[in-house]
């Protein structure tokens, strides 16, 4: 994945990002006060898309009050206070909340169920900054698929191979990470009767 800096004269808050989004197909994110296009090599958009069309059969299958994209923005804060905007990979979100203002931009404030990132060289944003962002916003379910083994030993162990991390947010508002490999089933809180291995996903 590559990104491209789109040059403001001031950091812009999340409100100002939604207002001044390019007229484009691209996806964005605000970084920093800063806006950045972002694209996704081919391998990346298949492994995205076939976990957001798992998500939607099994949605359809037990007919969960689900809505899932891979459109919807969401605000974030870092430790500093710094408003952010991220795209994930693909995004459920309960149904009722999303359909509370349709009129609105495909925006949220509130939680995910779901927020899945898949990995690309820049993965220290997925395991690092990410991955404190959406604790703080308590985002219940956060998927890390890390299908080149892009990251570190200190991740992946030794030698590297690829792993899909799932954080499930606990009672006290922390993360525990469970790591799927090989013929692993890939368990979920919000699809507990998923059935999806990590080689699948890896060979999307």
């Amino acid at each position: 994945m590559t990104t491209n800096i789109v040059k403001i004269n001031q950091k812009l808050t999340f409100e100002q990002f939604i207002e001044q989004l390019p007229d484009d197909d691209g996806r964005h994110e605000l970084i920093n006060g800063e806006i950045l296009r972002i694209l996704g090599t081919r391998q990346h958009e298949d492994v995205a898309d076939f976990i957001q069309r798992k998500f939607d059969r099994e949605s359809e299958r037990l007919n969960l009050n689900y809505r899932i994209s891979n459109r919807i923005t969401i605000r974030t804060i870092t430790a500093d206070g710094t408003q952010q905007g991220r795209l994930p990979d693909v995004s459920v979100v309960d149904k009722t909340l999303w359909e509370a203002n349709r009129a609105a931009y495909s925006t949220l404030l509130d939680p995910l169920l779901i927020a899945v990132e898949v990995v690309s060289t820049n993965w220290e944003d997925d395991y690092v900054d990410k991955l404190d962002e959406y604790k703080r916003l308590e985002i219940s379910e956060y998927w890390i698929v890390d299908y080149l083994a892009l990251a570190s030993r200190n991740y992946l162990g030794n030698p590297k191979v690829p792993t899909v991390f799932v954080y499930l947010l606990d009672e006290n508002g922390n993360y525990q990470v469970n790591a799927y490999r090989g013929s692993d089933k890939v368990v979920s809180r919000a699809f507990p009767e998923l059935d999806l291995t990590a080689e699948q996903i890896f060979q999307a």
